[in-house]
């Protein structure tokens, strides 16, 4: 998911916020949460036959909502990588080591959180979704965000997400670069959209479609390109041709490779895509109680990422230890685990994301030049 955070909302007018973007990953992020709530650990599957078509669906189509921060990443990475898709990235290695900063310090923390956590659930039930301790070469590897490509079992359902977003990031650092070097200081407009939209259309018919690709950035490129693509396309500044070139390379390939494989993942990437093409950029006024509850929800959204599948996993296991194997009972201790999640998310924001960003932003400050020309 992407980890960037967003910007207080404050009652002036200059710094609304990007709405859409909030209200999307504010309700991705519960999606996400739910979704190993009811695919891992024991309280679903007793609470199952509560609602066995929600339950159902959770565990399954609901992960399909990591499609909403694939293309809000490569919206929001287009925004600040190039925000007006021209070519040239001067650092692209400090820029993708400082991507790493906001990625990796926070991303650690949880997963020795997620250690912990395995050693307290174990303790009180026995269940396929508790991992065994780490050896130094499994920690040493999520740390450096390699663990799936190294072939180390995760120590956290997400921790393939934030290898796969700092990867897709990396990607499109090195394709700005490139198309720098293509340019070579001439005016081409084009070549960075050409770029992107040629690796989308390569992702959409190859790699995307091959289950090996799956811990590699191409096979995710399509959706993270989906949203750079909307980015670009929704600058009001651009030239109408320039503007219809950008949907053609958005719409063709997308819809002609649904058309020769049908998935729901793209479908639903590519319908993301398009709401922010429309309405990413809007900042409409909302009214502050809402305001408040998406943005801190938005806000949070990658900390409870972090943090949801620990909480959960040790709720599961002590509803399973110290509560009766009673439907409605288990399902309130989804219902604890999710609020547990939620707030473990914002603790965790707080006290290890916010705080190690001040980190992030002194290296920031001390770190001269610029990124993107």
């Amino acid at each position: 998911m992407s980890a960037a955070g967003t910007v207080p909302v404050s009652n002036g007018a200059s710094d609304k916020q990007y709405v859409l973007i909030n209200v999307l990953k504010a309700v991705a992020a519960q999606l996400i949460v739910l979704h190993h709530l009811a695919f891992y650990g024991p309280m679903a599957d007793h609470a199952w036959p509560l609602a066995p078509d929600l339950f159902s669906w959770l565990a399954g189509d609901a992960r399909i909502a990591v499609q909403v921060f694939l293309v809000i990443g490569g919206f929001l990475a287009a925004k600040s990588l190039s925000p007006h898709g021209l070519p040239g990235l001067d650092h692209p290695l400090r820029a993708i080591g400082r991507r790493y900063l906001k990625l990796a310090p926070p991303f650690i923390v949880a997963m020795l959180f997620a250690v912990l956590a395995s050693y307290i659930a174990g303790a009180w039930m026995d269940h396929d979704s508790i991992s065994a301790p780490p050896s130094t070469l499994q920690f040493g590897a999520h740390m450096v965000l390699l663990q799936d490509v190294l072939g180390y079992e995760a120590l956290s359902a997400g921790a393939w997400y934030v290898a796969i977003d700092f990867q897709l990031y990396g990607l499109m650092c090195l394709l700005l670069w490139l198309s720098g070097r293509l340019a070579r200081g001439r005016n081409w407009q084009w070549v960075v959209p050409a770029l992107v939209g040629i690796l989308v259309t390569a992702s959409l018919f190859f790699f995307n479609r091959d289950s090996d690709w799956d811990i590699w950035a191409p096979y995710f490129f399509a959706s993270y390109g989906l949203g750079a693509l909307a980015w670009w396309a929704s600058d009001p500044r651009r030239q109408p041709v320039a503007i219809m070139a950008l949907l053609l390379l958005m719409v063709a390939p997308t819809q002609l490779a649904l058309a020769v494989d049908f998935r729901v993942r793209i479908a639903v990437a590519f319908a993301v895509a398009c709401l922010l093409l429309l309405l990413g950029r809007e900042k409409p006024a909302m009214p502050a109680g809402p305001a408040r509850l998406v943005q801190l929800l938005a806000k949070t959204s990658y900390s409870v990422f972090l943090v949801h599948f620990p909480v959960c996993l040790v709720v599961n296991a002590a509803f399973t230890r110290f509560a009766p194997e009673v439907a409605h009972l288990q399902f309130v201790g989804m219902v604890i685990g999710w609020a547990a999640s939620l707030i473990a998310g914002a603790v965790f924001y707080r006290w290890v994301e916010a705080s190690l960003g001040q980190l992030y932003v002194s290296v920031e400050l001390t770190s001269p030049g610029t990124e993107c020309r």
